[in-house]
């Protein structure tokens, strides 16, 4: 078998396994990191190459050097042995940047950047009103402050980011991240709004769900216990009928999901970024139906990362 293995390797009369580790180093920096790190499994030449400083560099982002001059603790707080030990750390461990106002991190199966924009950083209407908002430091978030909201009727949230700081040629979807009280009212039976585009220009909106058994009720069609038997049958052959598949059902609305990191998101939208391309790109998050008041929610921010196909 290992003949075998060893024949198959070879290409032209070449055998791939006698190539110098850094023609091999070279090779692996035009992959990515997830194949990089599958064929380090290949062999020990393979191994030694793609542990190398050559294929890392590759891999992080050319501005890297001067995102991390940025970062609120001062640039010699994030330094390693290895470029593989600083990509790997830069995924793992989001790190402020710009007085503590934002976010950096790596995505770690492509080393596309990510970013996310502090409640502080945000427009929020009435958010220097202690009687509609108020701010709060909490353990669990990686800021120094969040956004409570304690009673509005206008809810509007705003975050705005340069396409240039992002990943060309990259889908990406912007996230509102946030959390729930005890009490919590006013987006039960209300969805909200959700708008990613160009500043300035038409953007599509979502319908955005922030009550988690708000979501589960609509995506399930809940029906109340006090309806009869006979009237909730027939609700449910009515919504049979007239329900949009489940893909059309997917892009009409989004729901709230909880993060690894104890925090709740939902998505807003999603934006390609061209290569080359400098603009401003918006995010929001409205719910300003008159009379709906609304108590409950923590904000921590709003987060822009890829997203996979």
């Amino acid at each position: 078998m290992a003949v075998e293995s060893r024949n198959s390797s070879a290409v032209n009369g070449v055998d791939i396994y006698h190539l110098p580790e850094g023609c091999i180093a070279n090779i692996l920096s035009l992959t990515c990191p997830r194949d990089a790190s599958r064929l380090s499994l290949v062999a020990s030449i393979f191994r030694s190459a793609a542990e190398s400083d050559a294929v890392w560099d590759r891999f992080l982002p050319p501005d890297y050097r001067d995102i991390i001059s940025r970062s609120s603790d001062g640039p010699d707080s994030i330094m390693f042995g290895s470029k593989k030990e600083l990509y790997l750390y830069l995924c793992d461990y989001p790190f402020l940047i710009e007085g503590g106002t934002k976010s950096f991190s790596l995505e770690k199966r492509s080393g596309k950047k990510c970013y996310m924009l502090a409640a502080k950083s945000l427009a929020i209407v009435w958010a220097d009103t202690p009687r509609y908002w108020r701010w709060i430091s909490l353990l669990e978030s990686r800021f120094s402050e969040v956004a409570e909201l304690l009673e509005v009727c206008w809810f509007d949230i705003t975050g705005k980011i340069n396409t240039s700081m992002l990943s060309p040629d990259t889908k990406y979807a912007a996230y509102f991240v946030f959390t729930t009280k005890s009490r919590t009212y006013g987006f039960d039976h209300q969805s909200a709004e959700g708008a990613v585009g160009i500043s300035g220009h038409e953007r599509k909106s979502l319908t955005v769900f922030l009550d988690p058994e708000a979501a589960r009720r609509h995506m399930y069609q809940i029906v109340p216990r006090r309806l009869g038997l006979l009237n909730q049958m027939a609700n449910i052959l009515r919504r049979e009928v007239n329900r949009p598949s489940e893909n059309e059902a997917q892009a009409q609305a989004r729901y709230p999901q909880q993060r690894s990191d104890g925090w709740i998101e939902v998505e807003l939208g999603e934006f390609f970024v061209k290569r080359g391309q400098e603009v401003e790109l918006e995010m929001s998050l409205t719910e300003i139906k008159e009379g709906n008041w609304k108590s409950g929610l923590v904000v921590e921010g709003i987060e822009i990362r890829p997203k996979e196909g």
